[in-house]
């Protein structure tokens, strides 16, 4: 068994911690030492294979650094140049598999749901890997715990709950009325958004009911790139293909399909009051995070991030801190934060996309204070590092190292600065920043100029292959 992970998801109703740079995937929600891409790889079987994974192509140097954190190999990183949803992100890994030389079942996961129950998990997944070697397209199916708006639903044929049953129907997100008779039958699991089969079996599946959607990933696929772990997908091949779900281009159309039921103690965390029913909680019902202080406060999520958070004579709240943001809700209450967050564009773009940390390949920057015409931020670059050989037509930049020794270019000049040394880059000069010791550099860097976004950089070499 080969899983595949897919990690293109943008989380945006977990918005203000989610951005589109740093989607929930790769944050910490549920552990404090692992993102929740990082527990879906730890808590595979023994026996399952090196993972594939597919993820936008912007966020391969986060997959990449927190695969190297927890020490895993993979079978190829596959970057998607543009989201198509998850039948043309399938097909690419089906691609790849059969390059690979193999047609072992592929165990589909998304990157962010949460298993408790790893023995149970385990026998749905060997369930699975036999209904899948006798070409089967296989699903996981969720018994329902409550009626829930925000998940799928599986309609199955059975003679038994408990045991696999052939798919009936799929309906994506019913209203409530919908949802609490699904939740009172028992027909019906949640959508887990997981899935086996073979490569062969899922490509001729989706060849015989969605063949524009094979072909443009069968050609995108063909004039990919190689790049180290890297599969560079061709953007003007993927850019044609058709968005599509699998639920939709084959799971609704397939004679094939299966649902085997999973009970797991899963949860997807799609949003902040999945979370809420997910993790662990006080005496008094609440989920606590960071420096948070409570009194009187009954059933509610508290999640800091820099701030100390006070919270009196309130119930069922979700209070979210970000270094630039602050998310209130009423836990109990209807609310459409995806639809919200799309109207937070319109207002400021940095507050959807951007986090105030920005993970780059060399480390990562901070920014700590942003005005008119000047920025502060932090650089932190890793043992044997170094950015880019640049230069910025509208700004310049005073660095300042903090920690460790830094190699500095300027022009055609290469000097080391060390911990209370300081340089300044004019506008329009080359000039790069190195790390060359076993240590962390850090760096405090001033911006001052008429523009200070991040596409006014000139790049001239590049060890990282960027534009």
């Amino acid at each position: 068994m080969i899983p595949v992970i897919l990690s293109g998801g943008s989380g945006e109703r977990l918005w203000p911690l989610s951005r589109k740079l740093f989607p929930k995937q790769f944050l910490n929600l549920y552990k404090t030492n692992e993102s929740l891409l990082q527990s879906t790889i730890s808590r595979l079987p023994e026996y399952s294979k090196n993972p594939i994974i597919v993820c936008n192509q912007e966020h391969r140097f986060i997959v990449a650094e927190q695969l190297r954190e927890i020490n895993c190999k993979t079978q190829g990183i596959i970057l998607e140049p543009c989201k198509k949803n998850t039948a043309p992100a399938i097909a690419l890994a089906c691609f790849h598999a059969i390059e690979l030389k193999t047609d072992e079942p592929l165990f589909i996961l998304p990157s962010d749901h949460v298993i408790n129950d790893l023995e149970n998990f385990y026998n749905s997944i060997e369930t699975a890997i036999k209904l899948a070697n006798e070409n089967k397209v296989v699903c996981f199916g969720v018994k329902p715990s409550r009626p829930d708006t925000q998940y799928g639903y599986i309609q199955i044929d059975i003679e038994n709950i408990s045991k696999p049953g052939a798919i009936k129907s799929f309906t994506e997100k019913p209203d409530f009325n919908k949802a609490e008779k699904y939740f009172y039958s028992e027909e019906y699991f949640w959508n887990s958004g997981m899935f086996m089969f073979k490569p062969s079996v899922y490509l001729n599946e989706l060849k015989k009911f969605s063949l524009d959607i094979y072909e443009s990933s069968r050609n995108a696929y063909k004039d990919s790139e190689i790049d180290f772990d890297f599969i560079r997908i061709d953007k003007h091949c993927f850019e044609s293909c058709p968005e599509d779900s699998i639920d939709y281009a084959v799971m609704e159309k397939t004679n094939n399909g299966v649902a085997v039921p999973l009970d797991a103690d899963w949860n997807d965390v799609g949003s902040w009051n999945s979370l809420w029913h997910e993790k662990p909680k006080d005496d008094n019902g609440n989920c606590i995070s960071g420096k948070v202080k409570l009194d009187d406060v009954n059933d509610s999520l508290i999640h800091g991030t820099n701030k100390f958070i006070l919270a009196s004579g309130v119930d069922n709240l979700i209070v979210v801190d970000s270094p630039d943001a602050l998310y209130i809700s009423n836990k109990n209450k209807p609310h459409n934060l995806k639809k919200l967050v799309s109207e937070i564009k319109e207002i400021d773009m940095t507050l959807v996309e951007d986090n105030v940390k920005v993970y780059r390949p060399w480390g990562f920057f901070t920014s700590l204070l942003k005005e008119n015409k000047f920025q502060v931020k932090i650089l932190c670059l890793k043992p044997g590092e170094k950015i880019s050989l640049q230069k910025h037509q509208h700004r310049s930049e005073h660095w300042v190292v903090v920690k460790g020794k830094a190699k500095i270019t300027k022009g055609s000049k290469t000097f080391f600065l060390i911990e209370n040394e300081s340089t300044y880059i004019g506008q329009g000069v080359v000039h790069r920043l190195e790390n060359n010791s076993d240590n962390e550099l850090v760096i405090i860097e001033i911006q001052t100029g008429d523009y200070l976004g991040e596409d006014d950089i000139i790049r001239f070499d590049d060890i990282y292959q960027r534009g």
